[in-house]
């Protein structure tokens, strides 16, 4: 199982009430003209929408066209992608968090980042609002320290070296060796994959905040992982 998401925060101050509401009744459509002269209504919506104090919880339902050629000539389909998303307090802060569906591999950060700019139109009625955010260099160096023995991949960009544009280590007790070392002074911690050991999860951080489920696990107890221990490292 891989399971990728993302995180935003949302920069402006959350009514949680108002919110749902504004999401509960969001539905747009747009006509589409296929190839063969066929209109199709394309709808974009919000389902399973709950609610609690600190969280409102969701799936973005969004209609595309998808094209693919047929014996030489373009066949269009319309297809239904579906993102589950999670808005959160944490401490004094908002953040939207997105699951790209598994069945989108060439666009799960398209998707993600197309929910948060609708998203940001439909509570806020403007763009801009909810943001990417970003896990410092230092703090996946932390993460990865605290542990060693359960990190299994190291990414490191921002590499000084001429022509090399990324470096990558993987193995137990990377800490320990000279070339994690080495390669702390040439480059910057992009991505570590390490195992949470009480929770009994492999996961995936990059310094871009998109989160990589890799092991099976209920999706709640995911999202609980990345409330309770990604949304601290974030800046």
């Amino acid at each position: 199982m891989v399971l990728p998401a993302k995180v935003f925060e949302i920069k402006e101050e959350v009514n949680m009430g108002f919110a749902a509401q504004k999401l509960k009744y969001f539905r747009e459509e747009e006509p589409y003209t296929t190839v063969t002269g066929e209109t199709v209504s394309l709808v974009a919506e919000v389902l399973d929408l709950k609610m609690d104090e600190n969280s409102i919880s969701g799936v973005f339902s969004r209609d595309f066209i998808r094209s693919r050629p047929y014996r030489r000539k373009i066949s269009e389909m319309p297809v239904t992608e579906e993102s589950p998303f999670w808005i959160r307090k944490f401490n004094d802060r908002f953040f939207l968090i997105v699951l790209a569906p598994s069945t989108a591999r060439g666009i799960k950060k398209l998707l993600t980042n197309y929910v948060a700019n609708k998203l940001s139109r439909v509570l806020f009625i403007k763009p801009n609002v909810i943001l990417e955010v970003e896990i410092p260099h230092e703090k996946l160096k932390n993460l990865h320290e605290s542990n060693p023995q359960a990190t299994k991949l190291i990414w490191f960009d921002n590499v000084d070296i001429p022509g090399v544009e990324k470096l990558c280590l993987a193995g137990s007790d990377l800490a320990d060796t000279s070339l994690y070392q080495d390669y702390l002074k040439h480059g910057k911690i992009w991505y570590v994959v390490f195992e949470v050991q009480k929770r009994g999860m492999v996961i995936g951080v990059a310094r871009n905040c998109v989160v990589t489920l890799f092991s099976k696990s209920p999706i709640g107890d995911y999202i609980d992982y990345i409330t309770e221990d990604i949304l601290p490292l974030i800046e």
